[in-house]
């Protein structure tokens, strides 16, 4: 099994909601931001040097049917670098269909707090394509859009799903997710420090320095969203961190 992130890497969100991009802060509906046809914004951040795309079904997040498959599709077919995605995907034929049609990696949040054995469930065909999609509110993983506690550690589920089989974590911070104020490290630090598949960290990122922290704290990626979309800086500037 390759590593998916041989090095530090910074990939762009494409969070897509009822056909367009958006970018929404704390993962709360009504927030949003409107950035446009999906497929436009991917091949930007492409065309800007992106190794990897983080594509975000929010319809599917929220209400578990997945709104943007076309959307989705449209994306796949047009770049051609390795794409990540998540929302909606509930069952081991969602993943698995997903994964035939061309996604390189599907992202499990709910399902696998859900039903830990759909990790080991697809794992098993599909070896290092699974990532679980951990999110921390207040040092507690919670699901369902963020909106409900689970009573887990971020950092003890991590490490039980690298023994499903997981390829890799990711970690999103909601204390900081979209606030565009910053990150803090201590909960990413302890997510890597548990396990020893890749950690893509997520939430809160604001400047170069944010990259940089979150590289130094020992993730493998961070996925950016709002901080690009809105000029911040620069995915060239972003990558030479």
């Amino acid at each position: 099994m390759s590593d998916p992130f041989p090095d530090f890497e910074v990939v762009p969100a494409v969070d897509m909601q009822d056909g367009e991009v958006v970018q929404l802060v704390q993962g709360e509906r009504g927030t949003e931001k409107r950035y446009g046809d999906p497929v436009a914004a991917a091949e930007r951040w492409v065309d800007a040097g992106a190794e990897t795309l983080h594509l975000v079904d929010l319809d599917g997040a929220f209400e578990g049917d997945r709104g943007n498959a076309d959307a989705v599709e449209a994306v796949v077919d047009a770049v051609d670098v390795p794409v990540q995605l998540g929302g909606g995907i509930r069952t081991a034929d969602d993943a698995t269909d997903l994964l035939d049609r061309g996604v390189e990696r599907v992202i499990l949040g709910t399902a696998a707090v859900e039903n830990p054995d759909l990790v080991a469930e697809v794992s098993e065909d599909y070896p290092g394509r699974v990532m679980v999609s951990l999110d921390a509110k207040g040092g507690e993983v919670v699901v369902s859009g963020w909106t409900e506690g689970t009573g887990l550690d971020p950092a003890e589920a991590a490490s039980r799903y690298e023994e499903l089989g997981a390829g890799s974590i990711l970690f999103t911070d909601v204390d900081v997710e979209g606030k565009q104020e910053g990150v803090q490290t201590d909960v990413t630090k302890r997510v890597v420090e548990a396990v020893d598949i890749p950690v893509v960290a997520s939430g809160g990122v604001a400047s170069l320095d944010d990259i940089r922290a979150l590289r130094d704290a020992g993730a493998a990626a961070v996925v950016v969203g709002t901080a690009l979309y809105e000029g911040a800086f620069t995915l060239a500037a972003a990558m030479r961190v």
